[in-house]
C-alpha cells in the first residue's frame, strides 16, 4: 500500500513539474499568434490604426510579459527570449515589428545599446538550446 502511494505521489510530482517546465519554456516568447490576430498585417509588420506605441506595447506586454521594456522617443521596444518587438508611430496609430534578437539589435542598436546587451556579449542569454548560456 505504501508503495502505491509513493508511486502515485511520484507520478503527480512528475506531471506537475512537466506542466511547469512547459510553461516556463514558453515564458518570455513573443506572442506572435496573438499579435497576428489582434492587429492588421502589413508589408512592414502589423498595424494598430488608432493606439499609440506606448499603449500597444502595454497591450502586448500585458498579454505576454516581456523580459524587458525600453523606449526612445516615441518608439517602444519589448525584449523577449529570442526576439525584439519594436513599436513605432505609424500614421495615426502604431507599427509593430518583430525581429530575432540579433538582427533586431543590429537594426535598432542606436536605441538599445546602452540598455540591453549586445548579442555577442557574455551578458546576452538568448538563442536556442545551449546558445549563449
Amino acid at each position: 500500500m505504501k508503495t502505491a502511494r509513493r508511486i502515485s505521489a511520484m507520478i503527480l510530482a512528475t506531471v506537475a513539474l512537466a506542466a511547469c517546465s512547459s510553461d516556463s519554456e514558453k515564458a518570455h516568447d513573443v506572442p506572435t499568434g496573438w499579435i497576428r490576430d489582434e492587429y492588421t498585417a502589413s508589408t512592414a509588420g502589423y498595424v494598430d490604426n488608432t493606439d499609440t506605441a506606448s499603449r500597444v506595447a502595454t497591450e502586448i506586454d500585458n498579454h505576454t510579459s516581456a523580459r524587458g521594456r525600453t523606449s526612445d522617443g516615441d518608439m517602444v521596444f519589448l525584449r523577449y527570449r529570442d526576439d525584439i518587438v519594436a513599436i513605432s508611430p505609424y500614421m495615426k496609430g502604431s507599427l509593430i515589428e518583430i525581429a530575432d534578437y540579433r538582427s533586431g539589435y543590429q537594426r535598432w542598436q542606436n536605441h538599445l545599446r546602452s540598455v540591453w546587451p549586445h548579442p555577442n556579449s557574455d551578458e546576452f542569454r538568448g538563442g536556442g538550446p545551449g546558445s549563449g548560456k
